[in-house]
């Protein structure tokens, strides 16, 4: 076990922004506050959940998760805030092996998803759409 006392991370997806605060405890895992047995929606929780379950319990129950999420939907949400549980528990354990299961079941886990809601453009309705011109 390692011997880092506070570890701090965040990480994104569209425009939620998860940030947590993993410190040694007795495994309780919050989410803006609220037990992570409670989110909802029920695909939101699974989300959440699966850091958890592929580094197994008896890791986790040695540790206190606060996880603060602001921004975005639901989903964006709950994958920001998976991102930065996974993060937590790999630089607060410091296994590769745990490293590389996390990587070998999803990229995403531990990289946050660059990508972006693109501009809407003058002249239609959204980003790519344009008015048709009717004198061709």
């Amino acid at each position: 076990m390692s011997k880092k006392v506070v570890i701090l991370t965040s990480g994104k997806r569209k425009n939620a922004i998860a940030r947590a605060v993993l410190k040694p405890g007795s495994g309780r895992i919050r989410v803006n506050k609220r037990p992570i047995t409670i989110i909802q929606p029920p695909l939101a929780r699974q989300k959440l959940l699966e850091p958890l379950i592929l580094i197994g319990s008896n890791l986790y129950n040695q540790v206190d998760i606060d996880v603060t999420v602001q921004g975005g939907g639901i989903t964006s949400q709950a994958e920001a805030a998976r991102t930065t549980i996974a993060k937590a528990l790999t630089q607060y354990f410091d296994e590769p092996q745990i490293r590389q299961k996390l990587l070998d079941y999803d990229r995403k886990i531990l990289v946050s998803d660059p990508r972006r809601k693109e501009a809407k453009k003058p002249g239609g309705k959204g980003a790519r759409s344009k008015e048709q011109k009717s004198y061709r």
